[in-house]
């Protein structure tokens, strides 16, 4: 299976989180500054990943999914993930409302990468951090490896599964 997580990071938490990612797929991990459309030609799977900055991904991560053609996708499975904070943890009340209306990076990049033609293999997920600048709260780095090697035996016909 030919996989790519390409990955935009402010604090490192994001960066972090595509590393367990690729590493359960015996992947690469890309920051979005090296990524080029060209490096999504033949893909299997294409991971994208952001922190979520006012309720959406980065800035580079919306300006590279703006480059990709119509259709760029057709065929590749892709999923989304975010790094964010826990809700609970958002002291104002008012904030919590906006970021329970807003939402999260993930599911723009989902949303996004499916009108590019890719086939949705998960949920988008989001991995948690204890601040807004990190660091990522305990168990995450499992958690994103399990995701992604959720992920990996969906796509397996149950006959090639040892």
């Amino acid at each position: 299976m030919n996989a790519l997580v390409i990955y935009d990071s402010v604090f490192g938490n994001t960066e972090d989180i595509a590393k367990a990612i690729a590493a359960a797929l015996n992947a690469q991990a890309l920051p979005i500054g090296k990524a080029t459309p060209e490096m999504l030609r033949g893909l299997d799977v294409l991971i994208m990943g952001s922190p979520t900055r006012r309720f959406r991904p980065t800035e580079g991560m919306a300006k590279f999914l703006k480059t990709l053609p119509q259709n760029y996708l057709a065929g590749v499975g892709v999923a989304a993930f975010d790094t964010r904070l826990v809700l609970q943890t958002i002291n104002s009340s008012i904030l919590r409302f906006f970021v329970e209306k807003g939402g999260y990076a993930a599911s723009t990049i989902e949303k996004t990468l499916e009108r590019l033609g890719g086939k949705q293999l998960t949920s988008p997920e989001g991995f948690y951090v204890t601040g807004e600048q990190g660091p990522l709260k305990d168990g995450e780095l499992d958690r994103a490896s399990a995701w992604a090697s959720h992920m990996v035996l969906d796509r397996i016909p149950a006959h090639e599964k040892v």
